[in-house]
């Protein structure tokens, strides 16, 4: 491939001094788990978010999964989401036993806020927004929503790390947020790596137990837990890297604004939403256009050496075995025909940007 979807190699070899010291320096003191280097990264990547707590977990999968549990939510309960989003998403909420509840998107690929009120119900317990792509929901009308109706937001801000509405950043508007750092992400561990920020001091001193085991001291226990905890390897790694977010974001968004200029003209396919009048600040975590005969251009792309990615794939995932295909989202589902991610990471250059959008127009042309 000429150009890639992602270059965590390209990546490593230009941080790789940094990467082995910090290493090196988790292995040399036998810092191996929960120690201090996870506990630096917590609370830097707290004050980066606006929390008061940050709590390192395996995944973001299991922080939202620990999420739910930690407040109660169960079976009976109802968390109203949506389909356009990773599996994972609904998939704690019927782990926990509590049942999905979805409603469609908007242009922003992002939860329409105004189906959110008819979808409540008296079993409705939270809402979970997904913020997709690195932009986030229109979360003070959700929130105001929220509050009306006493229910807790727990915000999945699995690709959302440093985007901001309003000025607040992603997880720092509801209950809690949870992040994945999975290598793919704008901020990204050499493995599985996740976390939960939060502002509420017993949700933090809760979800602290409940990753270790439900440990309270080193032989106490508070109850039953698991174990969900942040490799120290990881936490190291990350560490290092949050300090390079600010510069990384600010070159995914030169980079969109390539993108943005050199695709304006070709009617055939739709580009990423403008920023609210400058209320979104988008970090770009995926740059996603709506494209007709999106195969097609695909398989062109391909053939050129362009790597893309179809998520979420052809089949929405309310229309998996999961027993949800009885939920209406059309907008849903037109998303998951045409929506195909083109090529926007941390290593990618402007003559590349400029060869993927070539490759777009000479296709439609």
């Amino acid at each position: 491939m000429s150009v890639r979807f992602w270059e965590p190699g390209k990546e490593y070899l230009r941080i790789e001094d940094e990467v082995m010291a910090a290493m090196r320096e988790v292995l040399s003191k036998g810092d191996l788990v929960m120690r201090q280097q996870m506990l630096d990264f917590e609370h830097n990547l707290a004050a980066f978010v606006g929390t008061t707590d940050a709590i390192g977990v395996s995944n973001c999968t299991d922080g939202l999964r620990l999420l739910l549990e930690a407040v109660g939510i169960g079976p009976g309960d109802e968390v109203i989401t949506v389909s356009h989003t990773f599996m994972a998403t609904m998939a704690v909420i019927h782990h926990v036993g509590a049942t999905p509840v979805l409603v469609d998107v908007g242009d922003d690929h992002n939860m329409n806020v105004d189906l959110v009120e008819a979808a409540i119900t008296p079993r409705t317990k939270a809402v979970m927004p997904v913020h997709l792509n690195g932009r986030l929901v229109q979360m003070d009308r959700l929130m105001e929503i929220a509050k009306k109706h006493d229910l807790l937001v727990i915000e999945d801000t699995a690709q959302a790390l440093g985007g901001a509405y309003l000025g607040v950043r992603g997880g720092a508007w509801g209950l809690a947020g949870a992040f994945s750092f999975y290598p793919a992400k704008l901020l990204g561990a050499y493995g599985d790596a996740g976390a939960v920020v939060t502002s509420d001091a017993s949700l933090a001193a809760r979800l602290r137990e409940l990753r270790d085991h439900g440990r309270v001291s080193k032989t106490g226990f508070s109850g039953w837990g698991w174990n969900c905890r942040l490799d120290n390897l990881q936490a190291a790694v990350l560490d290092l890297k949050l300090k390079k977010v600010p510069e990384w974001i600010g070159q995914r968004r030169r980079l969109a604004t390539i993108y943005d200029e050199e695709l304006a003209d070709v009617g055939a396919i739709k580009r990423p939403p403008a920023p609210d009048g400058g209320a979104n600040f988008d970090i770009y975590q995926n740059y996603v256009i709506e494209a007709e005969r999106r195969d097609e251009l695909a398989a062109h792309l391909a053939a050129k050496g362009i790597e893309t990615l179809v998520s979420p794939g052809p089949v929405p995932n309310h229309k998996q075995p999961v027993g949800l295909d009885h939920f209406h989202l059309p907008r849903t589902e037109e998303l998951c025909a045409h929506v195909l991610s083109v090529p926007l990471n941390n290593e990618l250059g402007e003559e590349q940007v400029l060869e993927v959008a070539g490759a777009i127009k000479d296709f439609y042309s």
